[in-house]
């Protein structure tokens, strides 16, 4: 969410203009499953903490479909036993599984809901953006995104509006894929074991080890899978927030949930924010949701070529 100068305010002559870090429109890398084949990962706990506090151990509840369900347990779960295997080969490992995973994931469609909403001191809505898409390819496997639904934005009248940052952020941020291309950027910590639902999970602590211009990062938890190996959830918030003179983008806090499909894969099937940004000119609540269902493998990956006449250098016998 941003703070503008007055100069970029031309929607809001009276007061200025703040953006959330919304989920994008093109939320490619964040998909989800078909509920005939996927099997149920770990999900959210109800509350989400403040931006910029450090990533608190959160416990698991139900499914997507009901993240407000009771939580199994308000204390601390974590436990500080060491790994079966060396933390540096878990690390390895799962940076590997999640470059397959980046790779697989490009070759899905799935159905996208995204809500944005900014909340008023009597925790109503004041604000909302919302939009329903279709990720799809074109016969000749081209993905591209078709809207279903998108009634006009109420935002600007709360104050508020979603920036391309927001946006490029949700594409590339939040969904957290960790491969082995981007472990030297990052300082991974490891802090112990936890079980959520049915998984028994290695948990991380994973933030930017410098901040290059121009360069987005996450920072924030992580839960791998100590079967698989694969990140299941994230916790944390997109950095660094950008501040300069009369303009404010400050990232809220998100929570993201993976689920199993096609094997060993988990893909982020639904992400959620509920926080309070801090801006200069006073406090915004902001909510944000994002689903992805119908998970679909597009197509076989084959090209067809040219026909090639195949000799036989076997000659038949003369009678």
């Amino acid at each position: 969410m941003a703070h503008e100068s007055e100069s970029r305010t031309s929607k809001l002559p009276m007061r200025p203009a703040r953006r959330i870090a919304a989920m994008s429109i093109l939320a490619a890398l964040i998909l989800t499953i078909s509920l005939a084949a996927q099997q149920q990962g770990p999900l959210p706990a109800p509350s989400a903490p403040a931006a910029g506090q450090p990533a608190p151990p959160t416990q698991p509840v139900a499914a997507p479909s009901a993240p407000a369900a009771k939580t199994q347990s308000e204390s601390g779960s974590i436990s500080h036993e060491p790994p079966s295997i060396p933390v540096e080969e878990i690390i390895q490992k799962f940076g590997d599984r999640e470059l397959e995973f980046k790779k697989e994931r490009d070759n899905y469609t799935y159905n996208q809901s995204f809500v944005v909403q900014v909340m008023d001191s009597d925790n109503q809505v004041a604000g909302e953006y919302r939009m329903t898409s279709d990720i799809l390819f074109t016969p000749d496997g081209k993905r591209y995104e078709k809207i279903t639904s998108a009634p006009p934005s109420t935002l600007e009248r709360a104050g508020m509006s979603l920036s391309q940052q927001d946006l490029d952020d949700v594409e590339h941020v939040q969904p957290f894929v960790l491969t082995t291309t981007d472990l030297p950027k990052y300082d991974v910590k490891y802090i112990g074991r936890e079980q959520l639902d049915e998984l028994t999970t290695y948990v991380f602590d994973v933030g930017p080890k410098k901040i290059e211009k121009n360069q987005r990062y996450f920072q924030g938890r992580i839960w791998v899978d100590d079967k698989d190996l694969n990140i299941v959830k994230s916790d944390g918030k997109a950095v660094p927030d950008i501040i300069k003179k009369n303009n404010e983008n400050i990232f809220p806090r998100f929570e993201t949930f993976r689920e199993n499909i096609e094997g060993h894969y988990w893909f982020p099937t639904y992400t959620r924010c509920d926080d309070v940004l801090h801006f200069s000119t006073g406090p915004i609540h902001m909510r944000m949701t994002i689903r992805y269902a119908n998970y679909k493998r597009f197509g076989a990956t084959i090209k067809i070529g040219n026909p090639v006449e195949i000799k036989d250098d076997k000659k038949p016998n003369k009678p």
